[in-house]
């Protein structure tokens, strides 16, 4: 048996639908079910997916069902990963939609080569630091609802770009399934359904401190005055009608035609400094991601700030100075050599991820040479009470869902896109269906942090998709969302590859752990760390013994179970051999992977 984290399955249980979580936790522990046997693998998994043609692995089964007809009827990889996006944003808009930013990596199996996409959008053009800073009233951070944090909704130019360069399909085609279930209905998935009901008690609960317009948000998810429960069937007839405007009409209809009149005309209403000007000027960047080599063959590949995927990167070269898998995968010296990489990695983003059009990284951040000194800093016995920057408390879980389609000619999309925290800024403009993302909230308002606000720049990024190389060759998309999850969670899913030779389903599975802590990309550089130890947070399936130990190694720990902080995972592998697909999904959504 391969050397995996135990128990998990009780964390299975209670996301899986066979039981209500409340109900679970109401029995006796002894008297509650635990995960069945399987015939091969670990108990506490369920098997990858295989296929020869094409696949397809997103948060939602309708989705990764329309990328699959996408595929199907000739369209490439890129199509697929467009029309399941813009499914998503209709099915689970909890997590992203047309309001938000998006980042992807192509693999592109004509050049070879990996392409990165960055479209993210942008501040006003207009307003200055000390304006903003007017605004808030002596506010020492952006609020996280109303027009303050709003930034340009980057997705529909990158769906746009990535098209051009490498779509088959005519938009109408790729966005006609989302239009006929925007219009004619879906069932809710269960935990979208769960989500969103949370969703609906944080945005009255904010609205109470800083009130903000929240009448069309509340008339298309909440008109019944209660969120859709799982199963129900919801319509969203607004954002079908901006779909086929933007399928006839091209992505000028949303930066400079009457969509953007619309959003521009409602923002101005409520005190935004964004103009038409702003929407027009809106352009993704094609950047190059950044590979950086971990053992076996295994090579981690990201994209560079003003995301975080570099944390990942950095991440992988402290830890491979350690050779992991002489201890098991739930002990307590993997998870502290995982969590004391983290926070020095994260140390360095909260001092220097910026969008790099206003600020510039350190040259050695991702060398080895700077991984090993960074290692040197940690004490295998004992946690650090604070990690600085060398040459962070992140965000919670934000709001954000990522998927992969890989196709019959082998072009492979690794893709995220988000409205960032609870579902965005809480504001619908009049009649399109969408909400518009808060990512500005990840602005520093310190002029001397190179993540501070400015006009017409792009805040520090959560959101990150990721692709593995191996032997040279490409091998992987690789995806967890979840704020300041996601580097950690990109490490962990390829350590249990890598080191502990688990499926890539098992890998998603596993038991996880979440450090949040630290510095943060928006703080004031000059003060102290708010929580320099931060916590350690665990899943239950982290055996108990470990958890007594990291505690007596000094980690302050909490173990919680019911999984929205730890992310959501997708992955599809293709054999370079025989060029078959292996997809994955997992538990903590109602994803599925599926190919054909």
């Amino acid at each position: 048996m391969r050397r995996v984290i135990a128990a998990a399955g009780a964390a299975a249980l209670a996301l899986s639908g066979l039981a209500p979580a409340t109900a679970q936790e109401m029995r006796p522990v002894e008297q509650q079910i635990g995960a069945g046997g399987r015939p091969v693998g670990a108990s506490w998994s369920r098997s990858p997916v295989h296929a020869p043609h094409g696949m397809a692995a997103t948060a939602h089964p309708l989705a990764t069902q329309i990328a699959l007809d996408i595929l199907k009827a000739g369209g490439s990889a890129v199509d697929a990963a467009i029309a399941a996006n813009a499914a998503l944003g209709l099915m689970e808009p909890t997590g992203n939609g047309i309001g938000g930013d998006l980042f992807a990596i192509i693999h592109d199996p004509k050049t070879g080569k990996l392409y990165g996409l960055n479209g993210s959008g942008r501040s006003p053009s207009g307003q200055t630091l000390e304006q903003l800073k007017a605004k808030l009233g002596g506010a020492k951070v952006l609020t996280q609802v109303g027009h303050l944090p709003v930034t340009i909704p980057g997705t529909v130019d990158a769906w746009f770009a990535m098209h051009q360069r490498f779509g088959k399909l005519a938009m109408g085609d790729i966005l006609a399934p989302t239009i006929r279930y925007a219009r004619e209905g879906h069932p809710v998935a269960p935990v979208v359904a769960m989500y969103l009901d949370r969703g609906l008690r944080s945005f009255e609960a904010r609205a109470k401190q800083t009130p903000f317009d929240f009448a069309n948000a509340r008339a298309t998810w909440f008109a019944s005055g209660k969120a859709p429960a799982a199963g129900e069937i919801f319509r969203n007839p607004d954002l079908a009608r901006t779909l086929e405007v933007i399928a006839r009409d091209g992505r000028d209809a949303f930066y400079k035609g009457p969509l953007a009149q619309v959003m521009v005309g409602y923002l101005q209403r409520h005190g935004s400094a964004f103009t038409l000007a702003d929407f027009a000027a809106h352009t993704s960047e094609w950047v190059e991601p950044a590979c950086v080599a971990y053992r076996k063959g295994y090579e981690l590949c990201e994209l560079p700030p003003n995301s975080q995927g570099f944390a990942a990167l950095q991440m992988v070269n402290i830890l491979k100075n350690v050779d992991l898998a002489q201890w098991e995968r739930g002990s307590p010296e993997v998870i502290h050599y995982i969590t004391e990489a983290k926070r020095l990695a994260f140390a360095d983003l909260a001092r220097f991820y910026a969008d790099p059009a206003f600020a510039s990284l350190p040259q050695d951040l991702l060398s080895e040479a700077y991984g090993r000194q960074r290692f040197a800093l940690i004490d295998p016995a004992r946690a650090a009470p604070e990690f600085g920057p060398g040459a962070g408390k992140l965000e919670g879980p934000g709001d954000t869902t990522y998927l992969t389609v890989a196709d019959k000619d082998g072009m492979m999309v690794s893709l995220i896109q988000s409205n960032y925290r609870g579902m965005g800024s809480g504001l619908v403009p009049d009649g399109l269906g969408f909400m518009f993302q808060d990512r500005g909230e990840l602005f520093s308002l310190d002029p001397a942090h190179p993540n501070a606000y400015a006009p017409g720049k792009r805040p520090f990024h959560t959101i990150i998709p990721a692709f593995v190389n191996k032997d040279g060759k490409p091998y992987m998309t690789l995806g967890l969302m979840g704020g300041g999850m996601q580097p950690q969670g990109h490490v962990q899913v390829l350590i249990n590859l890598v080191d502990y030779g688990m499926n890539l389903q098992e890998a998603g599975d596993a038991a996880r752990l979440n450090h949040e802590g630290g510095r943060e990309p928006t703080e004031d550089l000059t003060g102290p760390a708010i929580d320099p130890l931060g916590t350690l947070y665990l899943e239950p399936g982290i055996p108990a013994a470990t958890v007594a130990k990291l505690r007596a190694m000094g980690h302050k720990v909490e173990v919680v179970s019911d999984g929205i902080m730890f992310g959501g995972y997708q992955a599809i592998a293709r054999d370079p051999v025989s060029g078959v697909y292996t997809g994955a999904t997992e538990m903590r959504k109602d994803g599925q992977a599926s190919g054909y």
